[in-house]
Parts: structure tokens; C-alpha cells; sequence
């Protein structure tokens, strides 16, 4: 088709995508809601599965689900990779244990993985009208992978959280979410900060910062606007008591 590719139009076109990495139950939602109060912020929710879930949204009720469907019809041949392959071998940390399959599963998905989430930015910046899009997929294998998309501009941000809370969030006697043993859990925090930080350090000083889930506690305001300042948004803080979810994936 005739249809201009990410990346093809002015550099005012290029959306920013603000990639939120480090290990799950740290905070993302509640940073990334915040920030999608922001003027001309999207926060999108957990991209790494808009190609698990064939692009329909779990949230947002009939407009979310109006939104979410001008974005798939507008990424081109994204039915080919429909699934959970990208995230087993592309996505998730635990892509490291199929080595085995890299050189061919894996080489085979890349190139049509990059070229269709860059298009998948470019859709979601065109359906929203939105400048920035706040991406809390987590993976530091995914960021990698982002960091080679040309038509856009990616910042990141590590986002940690004392590990005690996140062992607590994953009680095993918490039979309300998602649980793992105490030792599982230190294993994959170890993993998936040292893969973060190697992501991290990679990603040029000014398109990257360090968050503290508890200075955001403390300080959102605060933390908001060094986000937001490093990021090129001149947005003005929004009302913290009265945020809303908006139409998030997930």
C-alpha cells in the first residue's frame, strides 16, 4: 500500500513513547493512570500483549473498545503475528531459556515485530491524538528491541520498588491476584532488575530516569514533573484526587 510508514513524516509526527520497565507489582498502573491525566499523555496500558489479545482491550467499555479497534485497523498485517509467540520468544525474560530457538523462531518474528510495533505507536498516536504514549509493558528484552525503532522517540523509565513490597504483593496467601513462592520472586527481581539496568545504561542519559515508586508516594507531584520535564511535555500537572482511568489495553 501507499500508506506512509512510521517514522516517514516530520519529526513533530514522531510520537514519544515513554517505556516503563522493571518488574511487575512496582507501581506502573498508578504512575501510568497519572500520567494519562496529562495533556496530550496516553497511557496505553501493557503493549507487549496487544498482539496476545488480537488488539481488543479488556478495559474501557464501548468507547475503549471503538478506540482500541481504530487502532487495529490501522496496523497493517498484524493478523500474522496474532498470539503469544512474540512474547515468549521476544518479550518476557524468561525468552533467555529459548536460546535454542533464537536463531530460528525468533529470527524469523523480529523484523515484522519491529516494523508493526512501530506502527502500532504511529496508529495509537493517530487515533488519540496524543504526543506521548505511556507504554508499562515491563520487559527490558522488549525495550531493547524499541530501542531500534527509528520512528520514534523512546524514553524509559526504570521504575523500582522496595523489593519487600513486591515479595508482600505476591503473597501466596493473598488468593484475591496473582501469587509466587518468596523465593521465586527474589529470583525474578534479580533477573529482571540486572536485565533493566543493562537496558537502562544502554539508552542514551537524557531519554532516561531512574523512579522510585516511594518518592512518587511521596512526592507525585513532584516526581510528575521531572517526568514530564525530561520528557519535552510542558503539560500542567493534573488534579491528583480526581484522576481518571481512561482507555487503557490492560
Amino acid at each position: 500500500t501507499n500508506r506512509p510508514r512510521a517514522g516517514q513524516g516530520t519529526q513533530s509526527m514522531r510520537p514519544k513513547v515513554i517505556y516503563v520497565l522493571g518488574a511487575h507489582r512496582s507501581g506502573s498502573t498508578v504512575l501510568g493512570v497519572t500520567l494519562g491525566n496529562c495533556e496530550n499523555v496516553f497511557f496505553a496500558g501493557e503493549l507487549h500483549s496487544w498482539l496476545t489479545w488480537r488488539g481488543v482491550p479488556r478495559l474501557g467499555g464501548e468507547e475503549g473498545a471503538q478506540l482500541w479497534k481504530s487502532v487495529r485497523e490501522n496496523v497493517e498485517g498484524a493478523e500474522e503475528l496474532f498470539g503469544h509467540q512474540t512474547e515468549l520468544y521476544i518479550d518476557r525474560s524468561s525468552a533467555l531459556r529459548r536460546l535454542h530457538k533464537w536463531p530460528t523462531v525468533r529470527r524469523r518474528l523480529l523484523k515484522r515485530y519491529r516494523r508493526l510495533n512501530e506502527d502500532l505507536y504511529l496508529a495509537i498516536a493517530s487515533a488519540t491524538g496524543a504526543s506521548h504514549i505511556v507504554d508499562t509493558s515491563h520487559y527490558p528484552l522488549r525495550a531493547l528491541q524499541l530501542k531500534k525503532l527509528s520512528g520514534i522517540d523512546l524514553y524509559l523509565l526504570f521504575l523500582v520498588r522496595d523489593p519487600q513490597g513486591v515479595v508482600a504483593s505476591l503473597d501466596p496467601r493473598d488468593t484475591t491476584s496473582g501469587s509466587k513462592p518468596p523465593l521465586t520472586t527474589n529470583l525474578h527481581l534479580w533477573a529482571t532488575y540486572l536485565l533493566s539496568s543493562l537496558a537502562f545504561l544502554r539508552h542514551p542519559r537524557n531519554r532516561r530516569m531512574f523512579v522510585r515508586h516511594e518518592d512518587f508516594l511521596a512526592d507525585p507531584e513532584g516526581v510528575l514533573r521531572q517526568i514530564l520535564d525530561r520528557t519535552g511535555s510542558s503539560a500542567a500537572i493534573p488534579d491528583l484526587a480526581s484522576l481518571r482511568t481512561g482507555y487503557p489495553l490492560h
